[in-house]
């Protein structure tokens, strides 16, 4: 069983941060069919993602995005480049919400 980390700070605060991690689970439930749940927290959320061959967590904090996920023996084949596609998918989203926040 492969696994992905992924560790991603920012300065965004947790409502802001909370808008990209909903985004982010609306987005992988689409586009790749996973399940996602979503636990607030008052001082930070969880995010769980689910689907046949991949099942982790997103921890959302006012400083920093965790992403952890366990990939099956098939999925772990393709871990680096699914690694690479969340990370992109992140920074992505990250970039667009502080450019919001320091126009705000």
């Amino acid at each position: 069983m492969s696994e992905i980390r992924i560790h991603r700070d920012h300065t965004l605060g947790l409502e802001r941060a909370r808008k990209v991690a909903w985004k982010w689970a609306e987005h992988v439930e689409k586009k790749y069919d996973m399940e996602c749940a979503v636990l607030e927290g008052e001082t930070s959320d969880t995010v769980q993602f689910k689907r046949a061959g991949v099942s982790g967590t997103m921890i959302v904090t006012g400083e920093h995005f965790e992403v952890q996920a366990k990939l099956g023996l098939l999925m772990g084949a393709f871990a680096g480049q699914i690694q690479t596609e969340v990370a992109k998918q992140l920074d992505e989203a990250l970039a667009k919400e502080q450019a919001k926040a320091k126009k705000a």
